[in-house]
Parts: C-alpha cells; sequence; structure tokens
C-alpha cells in the first residue's frame, strides 16, 4: 500500500530575505541615479563653462569696442600718424588709466596697410607687419575678433611670456575718418574668474534640483521594488503550489491504479488461471492468451505507476535518482549516459523541475524515437542550470509534428516558463532529438543542495 499524501501550505518568502532584495534593487537603482546625474551634470557643466567664456570674451569685446570710439579714435590725429613725439605722448597719458588699472596690458592701433602707428610699447611704432584676410576684412566693416589663448605670433613678442591673454580687434576711425584697427591685450584671469562665478552660480542650483529629483523618485522606486517582490513572491508561491499539485495528482492517479486497478486484475489473473486449470483442455489455449494478455497489461500498468511516482529526492538526491531510470534503458538494450556534477546546487522546487524535465524526455526518447542512446548533461554557470537531454532517435519536424506526441512537454515547457526559465526542442528526422531547459537564479529562495534531506512540501508529496 502507498503511502498517503501529505499536504503543506507553501511557506511564504523570509522576512530577511525580502529586505536584501529591496535593498540591492534601491542601491541599484540609486547608483543608477547617481550615474545619470554624472551622465547629465557634466556635459552641462561644460556647456555652461563654454557659455561663460563666450560671455566674459563678448563684454571685453564690447568695452574695448567703447574705448576705441570714445577715447582712442578722437586721439588719432595726423600728428600722430605723422608719430610726432607730442601726439604719442598725449595718446600714452590718456590711455594710462587703462593700462594700470583698466587691467589692459598692451595696446596698439593699426593703419590700413599693416603698421602699428600707435603702441603703449615704443619700440612697436612704425613696424609693418603682414596683414591677414580677417583684418582687412574688419577694416571693411566686418565682426571684431576677440579671442583667449598664449601668443605666438611675430607681432606678439613682448606677449609671449604672458601666459594666456584675451586678445581683441575692433574697428576704429582716426580724426580724418581712416579706418583703424584698435587692438588691446588684458590677463585672461578676469576672464577665468568670470567664466567660474557664472559657472558656479548655475552649476550648484542644477545639481541641487537633480539631487531632489532624485530623492523624490527614491520613495516611489522603494515602493515599487516591495511591490515587485511581492508579486515575485506570489508567483513563486503560485508555481510551488502548481508543482505541488501536478506531482500530487501523479501520485494520487498512481495510487488508485496500484490499489484498485492494478490489483482487480491481478486478481483476475490468478482467476483466470484457476480456470485454466479446471477448464476443459479445449479451451485452454484461450485462457493461456487471455491471462498473458492481462499479465503484460499489468506489467504496462506497472510501468506507468513507476513513471507517475517518483523516486524520493531528498533521500537519494536528484544524480542517484535519474540514474535509477537506467535500468529500463539496459534492458532494452539503449545506450544510456549521464554527465551530471557532483556539486550540483539546487533549490528543492527546481530540483523536482529538473527530474520532471529528464524524465519527459526520457519517456518521449523511448516512446517516439527508437533511439540507441540516450545522454543526459547538466551544467550549472553563474547561478544559471542548465539541463540537456538527447537522443539519435528518429527525431521529427518540429514544424508539422504532432503536438499531442508530445503533450508532456508542451505542459511542462509551462511550467518551466513560470518558474523563469525556458523550453528550447531542436529535432530534425533522421538527426535525433535534444530538450534544453535553462532556469534562471532563484528568487526569493536560499539555494542548497538538491541532496538536502530537509523537509519539503513538494518533495514529501512525490514520495
Amino acid at each position: 500500500m502507498m503511502r498517503a499524501l501529505q499536504k503543506e501550505r507553501p511557506k511564504a518568502l523570509p522576512e530577511v530575505a525580502e529586505r536584501r532584495e529591496v535593498r540591492i534593487a534601491v542601491t541599484r537603482f540609486l547608483t543608477a541615479g547617481f550615474i545619470a546625474l554624472v551622465l547629465v551634470a557634466t556635459p552641462v557643466a561644460f556647456w555652461i563653462r563654454a557659455e561663460a567664456e563666450r560671455h566674459a570674451l563678448t563684454n571685453a569685446r564690447d568695452s574695448t569696442q567703447r574705448l576705441a570710439d570714445n577715447v582712442v579714435g578722437p586721439l588719432i590725429t595726423t600728428q600722430l600718424l605723422a608719430r610726432e613725439p607730442s601726439a604719442l605722448e598725449f595718446m600714452d597719458q590718456q590711455l594710462a588709466p587703462w593700462l594700470t588699472d583698466g587691467g589692459l596690458t598692451r595696446i596698439k592701433v593699426w593703419d590700413e596697410n599693416g603698421r602699428v602707428v600707435y603702441s603703449d610699447v615704443e619700440s612697436l611704432v612704425g613696424q609693418d607687419f603682414e596683414q591677414e584676410e580677417w583684418a582687412r576684412l574688419l577694416l571693411q566693416g566686418g565682426p571684431a575678433s576677440v579671442s583667449l589663448e598664449s601668443q605666438t605670433d611675430q607681432e606678439n613678442e613682448f606677449e609671449a611670456d604672458s601666459g594666456e591673454l584675451v586678445e581683441v580687434y575692433v574697428r576704429s576711425s582716426s580724426e580724418g575718418g581712416a579706418p583703424m584697427i584698435f587692438e588691446t591685450y588684458s590677463s585672461g584671469e578676469a576672464v577665468r574668474r568670470e567664466q567660474h562665478s557664472v559657472l558656479m552660480g548655475m552649476i550648484a542650483p542644477m545639481l541641487l534640483s537633480l539631487a531632489v529629483l532624485q530623492l523624490v523618485q527614491l520613495v516611489p522606486a522603494i515602493r515599487l521594488a516591495r511591490r515587485i517582490q511581492a508579486h515575485q513572491a506570489t508567483r513563486n508561491a503560485l508555481l510551488r503550489c502548481a508543482i505541488e499539485a501536478s506531482d500530487q495528482e501523479r501520485c494520487q492517479i498512481a495510487c488508485e491504479l496500484h490499489d484498485e486497478v492494478i490489483q482487480d486484475l491481478s486478481g483476475l489473473a490468478y482467476a483466470l488461471e484457476s480456470e485454466e486449470r479446471r477448464g476443459p483442455l479445449s479451451q485452454r489455449p484461450v485462457f493461456i492468451k487471455a491471462r498473458s494478455m492481462l499479465q503484460e497489461n499489468i506489467r504496462t500498468l506497472r510501468a506507468m505507476t513507476s513513471e507517475l511516482y517518483p523516486p524520493d529526492l531528498e533521500k537519494l538526491g536528484l544524480k542517484a535518482s535519474i540514474m535509477r531510470m537506467e535500468t529500463s534503458f539496459v534492458e532494452r538494450r539503449i545506450g544510456f549516459s549521464v554527465d551530471i556534477p557532483e556539486n550540483l546546487v539546487l533549490d528543492r522546487e527546481r530540483a523536482v523541475l529538473v527530474f520532471r524535465v529528464v524524465r519527459e524526455a526520457l519517456v518521449n526518447a523511448t516512446k517516439h524515437s527508437c533511439a540507441q542512446s540516450v545522454g543526459i548533461r547538466i551544467q550549472q554557470t553563474n547561478g544559471y542550470t542548465q539541463i540537456t537531454v538527447f537522443d539519435d532517435g528518429l527525431g521529427f519536424n518540429t514544424n508539422t509534428s504532432r503536438q499531442k506526441d508530445h503533450f508532456g512537454l508542451r505542459i511542462l515547457g509551462d511550467t518551466i516558463e513560470q518558474a523563469g526559465g525556458n523550453l528550447d526542442i531542436r529535432s530534425s528526422p533522421g538527426a535525433g532529438t535534444t530538450v534544453t531547459a535553462t532556469f534562471g537564479r532563484t528568487v526569493g529562495r536560499t539555494s542548497s543542495p538538491a541532496t538536502t534531506r530537509e523537509s519539503s512540501p513538494i518533495l514529501r508529496s512525490i514520495r
């Protein structure tokens, strides 16, 4: 008599595991948010820095243009152009405040021929330099030029060692209306200070607003993580219930076959044997044939109960339970190979699923493929378990094969998908069949070896 089935409600997820999963999810959210903040803030900071520099240079250009129009232009007289000492000295006196306290380090005035008509450095006055295209355009009314860089040109021999300077070229006119170029140099520190001031004034509120946004999103993120965790726990509990119900149903069918149908048929076989001995000789062949057919059916039913009634995985372990199926294949002269690591780590529910995958695939191999050899390979990599069952049988066309011939695998595939895995069947006529099942990491459960002897409602239900 088979032992009665025991029922137990699936256990809920441990509270500690749930908190750990939520904490991990929140940590990932914060990390992703920080990375996003850096990715957003970095280009924005560079953009603000560039805009601040442009703004500072624009101010330098505008102030230089005002100086040229209001101060320098009216002082470019015929006497200055003739380089009379009194005119040059008067220009020096008028521009001295800008050179001492106004932040300018160098002043030059060029005529349209590329000659320096005035400079605070006396040795430059009267020198001729090649006029570039931008200078000709500026004299014709083109835009002013402003830049922040180190000076290395020939005409900048006195500024070469001054580092970064703000160089400004604007158009002006002499007292007589002749076009002139007014050039100034000033320290780049003033631009950098203004640039830094603008950057700090804008970047701080931007970072603060992004941080506040991140914190505001943190609360719903935690709630969402807990909700997802709860749904995952519910799904796992339903999965365990589904597996338990399926195995309990198998065991119940096996019990009913063993305790009722097989027992009744066995009694009928004994009755036929008794009638065979007492009946007339002419009827013995009929009794013999009927008894043989009945005994064959009894053996078939007992084999079915063995398939429906799996071994005790807790006591035997997964590998030993699979190896117990080798006997039936050896009796049929079918090669049977197994490649299962000794340190295989699975939780209890997935150990049952692995056994069911192997069992269902082997049943299909023996019933439909006429295989000469079958093989089982189980691998674990980075928390993922892959089960492969292959044979060298007839194979089939996966597109046209009758679904009813593989109904068990279809049901098993649905169960595996609910467990977060997938089932792949590859076959072609004459090339055998390969069934591959892959399980992901276990959610909310502590993995333990499949050979553990701790109590489990699912495993107790299939004893």
